[in-house]
């Protein structure tokens, strides 16, 4: 029954591309559609359409992890590739609109991050060994998105590109009071104290950040212009000329949406700027993948612009400015997976088999999503008075 259901939904999956799976039992099925990328699968469990069928993200994440499903020439770009592109032609697909409706009825629930919550899903993912972040990240270990202004850009300089286009829309002064909400290992709280004059208060709720961003303040002698403090920003008090978040709000959660935006005004000064960076969805609402957040981002959610602009209008801040990042993020990811796979052997050491390939199946995934899918960046600049910025955006240039 369920290879024959999983049969029926498959037909009416691929629009784009083939497919051959090879079931447990040697047999092989062959999906296609308009020309696209040609992929094979091969099924090592023969439970796996029924699990396919019932929990389709948590099914391929794990297969692929525990060796139950593997990918033919090891393909993973390619596959989740073919995956991507057919899911984005999928939405009308009953079983797609059915699995989608349970996810909503439950998201408030998966995003509910109070203070504790919040520590807990942090640690699950950014305490991990220090190590793994130094076999992919670039020196600064700036783990959000770079900016290629030019295609040809390294890694390095791309996320320096990146630190000096946020500096550039904070309009920064030497002595300004920069609160920065999220400030994983400090490297942009210590270019903008270093580059910039400004005074900078860092926040984070990962005792590993926490640790690494202090050292590195003080091995650069910035630990009178920089503090990190283990802190969550719904604490911090005061105000401050500049508010700046970068990677964070992917973590907050649609209930604290409202707290989080009023916690952005309350820390402004009158005349005040505040740029948020934040993964989006160029898509109304929806949920996360439940493969993410049990293995990856526990508390996780891609915000679309709709539901950031409720919050922030509903906090009385003024958006003097929105950017979209398409694709800057699917490059960033390449190279982060590419720099990965060259040293899975010390991933290897680290960690086991399993990591491994979980890792590899989140980075490949992620970089599709933003190549072929729906996901992109938004920087949205904000401000309790429209003429905090100047008029035009040539200050940006």
């Amino acid at each position: 029954m369920w290879e024959r259901l999983f049969d029926h939904i498959m037909r009416g999956f691929v629009r784009v591309g083939r497919i051959d799976v090879q079931l447990a039992d040697g047999t092989t099925r062959t999906y296609s559609g308009a020309d696209g990328p040609s992929v094979s699968l091969r099924f090592h469990d023969p439970d796996l359409p029924r699990k396919l069928v019932l929990t389709t993200d948590m099914a391929l994440g794990e297969g692929y992890m525990d060796g139950r499903l593997t990918i033919g020439d090891d393909d993973l770009r390619g596959f989740l590739t073919f995956l991507t592109v057919n899911v984005e032609r999928s939405g009308h697909l009953w079983w797609r609109r059915s699995s989608q409706a349970a996810r909503l009825a439950r998201r408030r629930f998966d995003q509910w991050n109070p203070a504790h919550r919040a520590r807990q899903n942090v640690a699950h993912h950014y305490d991990l060994s220090a190590t793994l972040y130094d076999l992919f990240l670039d020196e600064d270990r700036q783990y959000s998105c770079a900016y290629f202004r030019q295609p040809e850009m390294s890694l390095e300089e791309a996320q320096a590109a990146k630190k000096a286009h946020i500096a550039r829309k904070l309009l920064l002064e030497p002595g300004m009071r920069v609160f920065e909400i999220g400030c994983g290992w400090g490297g942009l709280a210590l270019s903008l104290a270093r580059d910039h004059g400004a005074e900078v208060l860092g926040v984070t709720l990962s005792t590993e950040q926490h640790a690494w961003a202090t050292k590195r303040a003080e091995a650069e002698g910035l630990s009178d212009k920089v503090k990190f403090e283990l802190r969550d920003y719904r604490d911090v008090t005061g105000q401050f000329d500049r508010i700046v978040s970068v990677g964070m709000f992917e973590h907050v959660g649609v209930p604290h949406y409202r707290t989080y935006f009023d916690t952005v005004r309350d820390r402004l000064t009158e005349d005040g700027v505040a740029l948020i960076h934040t993964i989006g969805r160029a898509a109304p609402p929806g949920t996360t993948s439940p493969w993410i957040t049990k293995y990856i981002f526990p508390g996780g959610y891609v915000p679309a612009l709709s539901e950031m602009s409720h919050a922030f209008e509903a906090a009385g801040l003024f958006q003097t400015d929105i950017e979209v990042w398409r694709l800057h993020y699917a490059e960033t990811l390449r190279h982060w997976l590419e720099r990965f796979e060259a040293k899975s052997d010390a991933a290897l050491m680290l960690y086991d088999e399993r990591f491994v390939r979980m890792w590899r199946y989140y980075l490949a995934a992620s970089e599709m999503a933003f190549r072929h899918g729906r996901q992109c960046v938004f920087q949205v600049q904000l401000a309790r008075d429209k003429q905090a910025v100047p008029l035009t955006r040539d200050y940006m240039a």
